[in-house]
């Protein structure tokens, strides 16, 4: 079984910087698919960047410039830069391991005050 733990979240006023960690345990497949996604009320969940174990990555419009995904293959952990954050950036935002299987964090609070 494989658990993914968020952390980093957080209240953050506009224009400043986060950072989102989360870290993977239990039997993971070495070739597997990290990302983060958000969502707000009554949205659907979103992608927001991704990183693949060989390090492609794939970033929503919205964010491209301003966030940057990175991972520690040997930590098993996917991190989440966000700096020049937007109160549209609030939201809850979910951990995704997919792999031979798809897996999802309990996901991690980000708000920004305007």
């Amino acid at each position: 079984q494989v658990q993914l733990v968020e952390s980093g979240g957080g209240l953050v006023q506009a224009g400043g910087s986060l950072r989102l960690s989360c870290a993977a345990s239990g039997s993971i497949f070495s070739i597997n698919v990290m990302g983060w996604y958000r969502q707000t009320p009554g949205k659907q969940r979103e992608l927001v960047a991704s990183i693949s174990s060989g390090g492609s990555t794939t970033y929503a419009d919205s964010v491209k410039g301003r966030f940057a995904i990175s991972r520690d293959n040997a930590k098993n952990t996917v991190y989440l830069q966000m700096n020049s954050l937007k109160p549209e950036d609030t939201a809850v935002y979910y951990c995704r391991l997919l792999s031979t299987r798809d897996y999802w964090g309990r996901g991690t609070q980000v708000t920004v005050s305007s």
